[in-house]
């Protein structure tokens, strides 16, 4: 009795105390825990402010970085690229082999590697991801068809057959020699899956991803978060840093700026280059330089009239003052486009000579196509930030009263995200400002994926189609000799130059910008950073 007595003391005690220290801490439980520390204390988490929401984490289904940015982290690839290149190194697979004639290769896989869901990844999920891949079409998987040429058994389609020839042994067979090949398998859309998952949940897989990678899915609250985790699991020993990582979306420049300078968030894309300034003031900020390998562009959709004329097409071109553009909005960290990808890749076509801003020219040229009192359009403007272009609607703002000087009317429009990019790819724009940020480091990722007629209703926004220049990009796919492929790129770039499908507009470095506690953050020139080595402190 005297026992139960001592230890009903001790409980009252116990509890006093309890309720003492939880009236000590009430405060801080109602504000939440800070950026960086949750409120368990001492996990690691980075809030990454960005310009827009992801359309899609299932990314063999989309296009945008801003899906890429969160699925790089979810998924990981046969092939990786280097840090900060597109040098190709392993990744799922730990080792290939290309067969003299170019077509056929033999990957070796990375062993006592799982799923986030459990599922084992070997030879028989490589297959099945291929073959699920295959079996879509250009609406379900654009960049399958950009890549790989088509679907199943349609004659452009390059692949031929992809068989496991052992627990951990993949033989990729080819119909022609892919120049490309394997950096398009290190592409984030090709990202590979957990097979019971993505058969499991049909077309919602992009809902609740499942992949091999340094963090898995948590949760996605549509237009404002994405919430991944370490995956304890993870087969690259000592990755993930991080335990969470939220990808929260806050499309205005300034607001996101704001953010970062309070603290709410730990790292910010889509960094106006005005803003440099600002951050590279601030002690407690870091400024990150992407290195740059994007084009910022208008495209015109040649299917809509007055568009189906080269010589409409070539008069928006003079038109357009493209130096004051990246003057006013790039703060010379940009410099003027001339052709549709940048110089940096092999095969870029210094000698052309970019159209120069020329108002007379312009309307010289609306005259000969019968449009001497000019034209009304719409000109759509993205409604996002993006790496190419910090802010569409200023630049659209700007390339509305060049072209009322030449007598055309353009009335700006602008949707939301998603919508803008499926409605652009459908052919309804007249004129779009749109971008490109090169996956792969190759020719053929811009010229090939952005102006084949292969790629038209997915990629080739402006239903731009032209046989001879069709022709020299497969030869260029083919070729595997690189000064005779930089010489078919050089006559493509001719090409699209004359018959003037896009105003190229800049070649930007985009800027990204985190707090001094973010450490070993590596911006990738593909705009799809894998945040496994990230740390804080």
């Amino acid at each position: 009795m005297g026992k139960k007595k001592i230890v009903s003391l001790a409980f009252l005690v116990l509890l006093l105390l309890s309720t003492a220290l939880y009236g000590c801490s009430g405060g801080d439980s109602e504000t939440g825990g800070e950026s960086g520390d949750s409120e368990s204390g001492g996990e690691k988490v980075l809030i990454f402010g960005r310009g827009g929401d992801s359309v899609s984490l299932d990314p063999i289904t989309v296009t945008d970085g801003e899906s890429f940015k969160v699925t790089k982290n979810i998924f990981d690839t046969l092939i990786n690229f280097g840090e900060q290149d597109t040098e190709i190194e392993a990744g799922l697979a730990s080792d290939w082999e290309a067969a003299e004639d170019g077509l056929t290769y033999t990957f070796q896989l990375q062993e006592g590697v799982t799923f986030h869901d459990g599922t084992d990844f070997n030879a028989e999920a490589v297959v099945a991801n291929f073959e699920r891949w295959a079996a879509g079409d250009a609406d379900q998987f654009p960049y399958y068809k950009s890549m790989f040429g088509g679907f199943g058994d349609e004659e452009e389609h390059v692949i031929e057959s992809v068989e496991a020839t052992g627990d951990y042994e993949v033989v990729i067979k080819l119909k022609r020699p892919q120049a490309p090949f394997l950096k398009n398998l290190a592409m984030s859309p090709f990202g590979i899956a957990s097979p019971t998952a993505f058969e499991e949940a049909g077309e919602s897989f992009g809902d609740n991803p499942v992949g091999t990678g340094p963090f898995k899915f948590v949760e996605w609250q549509r237009n404002d978060t994405v919430t991944i985790e370490k995956f304890d699991d993870y087969w690259v020993d000592g990755e993930p840093k991080l335990d969470q990582v939220v990808f929260r979306a806050i499309p205005d420049n300034s607001a996101r700026l704001n953010a970062l300078l309070s603290g709410e968030i730990d790292l910010a894309d889509g960094i106006t280059p005005s803003d440099a300034g600002t951050i590279e003031n601030d002690e407690n900020l870091q400024l990150f330089e992407r290195p740059s390998m994007n084009v910022g562009y208008l495209g015109l959709t040649t299917t809509r009239e007055p568009f189906d004329d080269p010589k409409v097409r070539q008069a928006m071109n003079h038109a357009i003052d493209r130096q004051a553009i990246v003057d006013s909005f790039f703060e010379g960290r940009a410099e003027v486009a001339k052709n549709p990808m940048p110089p940096v890749i092999s095969g870029y076509n210094d000698s052309i000579e970019g159209y120069e801003y020329d108002p007379e020219k312009a309307k010289e040229l609306l005259a000969e196509a019968g449009l001497e009192d000019g034209f009304e359009m719409e000109l759509w403007a993205m409604p996002v930030p993006r790496p190419y272009m910090p802010d569409g609607q200023k630049v659209a703002e700007a390339i509305q009263s060049d072209l009322a000087e030449v007598g055309i009317t353009a009335e700006i429009v602008s949707y939301e995200w998603a919508t803008y990019l499926e409605k652009a790819a459908a052919g309804e724009a007249d004129a779009f400002l749109l971008g490109w940020t090169g996956d792969n480091g190759d020719a053929d990722n811009f010229l090939y994926v952005l102006l084949d007629q292969d790629n038209i209703g997915s990629n080739n926004y402006t239903y731009y189609e032209n046989q001879e220049l069709h022709d020299i990009l497969i030869e260029a796919q083919t070729e595997v000799d690189e000064d005779a492929r930089n010489e078919l790129y050089m006559q493509a770039q001719e090409i699209i130059h004359e018959d003037a499908p896009w105003v190229p507009l800049a070649h930007s470095t985009p800027l990204l910008a985190g707090g001094t506690n973010v450490i070993d953050f590596k911006a990738h020139p593909t705009g799809s950073d894998k945040l496994s080595s990230v740390d804080m402190e």
